[in-house]
């Protein structure tokens, strides 16, 4: 397992949105711009049950992100990586935390019966520019 990049862990804690990719079933890629955290080495990102992202990220799944600095886009983060771990487990909690950082308030989004899945990425390679 890879570490993030230590002189980019800034990215980490700001309002940075990362462009996940997923493959579907076919083998062909889906990106999606999702919220993220990055807690004991792990990567994690917060889905509804349903979604393409939910179905494509099963435990064991490749994924890779690129995480843009919102203050300068010359400056990312590319990482490849897995998912370790998909639960309902703490997953509203989770998503209410990362709409504090990205918009300040609970997750204002939520409907009626949706069912939230925290997702654990495992980093297996990552680089860095800018």
């Amino acid at each position: 397992m890879a570490d993030f990049p230590p002189n980019y862990l800034d990215l980490t804690e700001k309002a940075a949105f990362a462009s996940l990719a997923t493959l579907m079933p076919d083998g062909t890629p889906q990106v999606t711009p999702v919220w993220f955290d990055y807690t004991n080495g792990l990567i994690r990102v917060n889905t509804a049950t349903g979604r393409v992202k939910a179905q494509n990220m099963q435990e064991g799944a490749p994924v890779a992100l690129a995480i843009v600095d919102p203050e300068n886009p010359y400056r990312y983060v590319q990482i490849r990586g897995h998912v370790t771990r998909a639960t309902r487990d703490g997953a509203d909690a989770q998503i209410d935390a990362l709409s504090h950082r990205y918009m300040g308030k609970d997750y204002p989004f939520r409907t009626a019966g949706e069912d939230r899945i925290l997702i654990e990425i495992a980093i297996d390679h990552a680089s860095a520019s800018g």
